[in-house]
């Protein structure tokens, strides 16, 4: 009989999580010792995929469906079920209700965990002591978790599709332009302010540059905590309570022609995006993962500019990118989580001057990122489920 396991996130194609959810539910998809489910309801329209690989997903569908619906009885109530429960942490190691209010407890209950802060308080740690294992998204996390005494740790690096991501012939499109690319979810963590103030310098130099943004997500509150570095203009909003990032271009003394934004792209549709890009800026402040935006960029051949702080270290490999070296501290609240004491500070002289690096040695460029390439084409999402799947069996209740 296949063993249950639960999927306690959200599924989806346009956030981290979801494509983490999704390419698990794919990869066991014909598995016969392993029968998943998400927790949460499952959007089709949230989850972009061919139709081959909609057929596959059709028993996944299925069973969440059936699954959320036998919570409707435990509404506000606990649940206990016979099954794995792999359920997301947040930074403070708590786990999300489920649908109709409910509190899951699984048999048992696995903890999956990407925290971006390293100063955990006592009732976090209390809360990481209670599972039987944590399994980390970066060495950094596992490190920290260790430096704090605990044991029940682990470390499973998420992965890319290479059936997508990997290199590949350029169609040309905007070969007249030297595009730099930025992804990720807007907010002081993320560092768009960095790339807005690296990237503002070296286009006035530049005019045939254009910045790329694919900063799309669900939470556009937390871009608010983009202007406490006061590294980059004030980000404005609109009336829809949304960024205005065409405005924020401008107030940053970029020309309308050097800013273009992408919107919500599903995660299938960015390869042949990300491989007409000359160069890929990620000087992000934390990264409790490996950051999978930065790894598809690295996948596809991209030269990768990445800041050599926490979660990044586990992709910087000599020379298979562009690693931003000054990292200072940073001090005072990010986004909303907590003091951020333990993040990395990229300078904008070193972003500026990286950028220049990359437009005048294109052969050093090409090379960084055919190095980048073939380490990343070694993190596969199937090795990624085959390393949870281990652990999952391994720890049966």
């Amino acid at each position: 009989m296949n063993h249950q396991v639960i999927i306690h996130w959200g599924i989806s194609s346009f956030f981290g999580w979801g494509v983490y959810g999704l390419n698990l539910a794919l990869n066991w998809a014909g598995d016969s010792g392993i029968e998943a489910r998400t927790s949460f309801p499952y959007n089709p329209d949230q989850v972009v995929v061919d139709p081959l690989r909609r057929l596959a997903l059709r028993g996944f569908e299925y069973n969440s469906r059936q699954f959320v619906s036998q919570l409707k009885p435990f509404e506000g109530k606990a649940a206990n079920v016979e099954a794995t429960l792999l359920s997301a942490l947040g930074n403070d190691f708590s786990m999300s209700k489920g649908p109709h209010n409910t509190e899951i407890h699984g048999k048992p209950t696995i903890g999956v965990v990407f925290f971006e802060i390293p100063q955990l308080s006592a009732e976090t740690l209390a809360r990481a002591q209670r599972f039987p294992l944590i399994v980390c998204g970066s060495t950094w996390n596992e490190d920290i978790l260790r430096a704090y005494g605990l044991t029940n740790v682990t470390t499973v690096i998420q992965g890319i599709d290479p059936t997508l991501f990997h290199p590949a012939q350029r169609q040309g499109v905007l070969s007249d332009r030297f595009m730099v690319f930025s992804g990720g979810k807007l907010e002081l963590r993320k560092g768009q302010d960095l790339v807005m103030a690296g990237f503002a310098r070296f286009a006035k130099r530049h005019p045939e540059a254009l910045l790329v943004s694919a900063w799309h997500s669900p939470w556009p509150q937390f871009a608010r905590t983009l202007d406490r570095s006061g590294k980059a203009a004030p980000l404005p909003f609109g009336a829809d309570n949304k960024p205005d990032l065409a405005a924020w271009a401008r107030a940053n003394g970029l020309a309308e022609t050097q800013f273009l934004d992408l919107g919500a792209v599903p995660n299938a549709l960015m390869p042949p995006i990300l491989r007409e890009m000359d160069v890929a800026l990620f000087p992000n402040r934390s990264e409790g993962g490996t950051n999978l935006v930065a790894m598809e960029a690295m996948a596809c051949g991209v030269p990768t500019i990445l800041s050599a702080n926490t979660g990044h270290l586990d992709l910087i490999d000599g020379k298979n990118c562009y690693a931003l070296e000054t990292q200072a501290g940073v001090s005072g609240e990010g986004a909303g989580v907590g003091s951020v004491s333990g993040w990395g500070e990229s300078s904008v002289d070193e972003i500026e001057d990286t950028l220049e690096r990359a437009w005048r040695d294109r052969n050093d460029a090409r090379r960084r990122g055919e190095r980048g390439a073939a380490k990343l084409g070694g993190y596969s999402w199937s090795r990624t489920a085959e390393q949870m799947r281990k652990i999952v069996l391994a720890n049966r209740a």
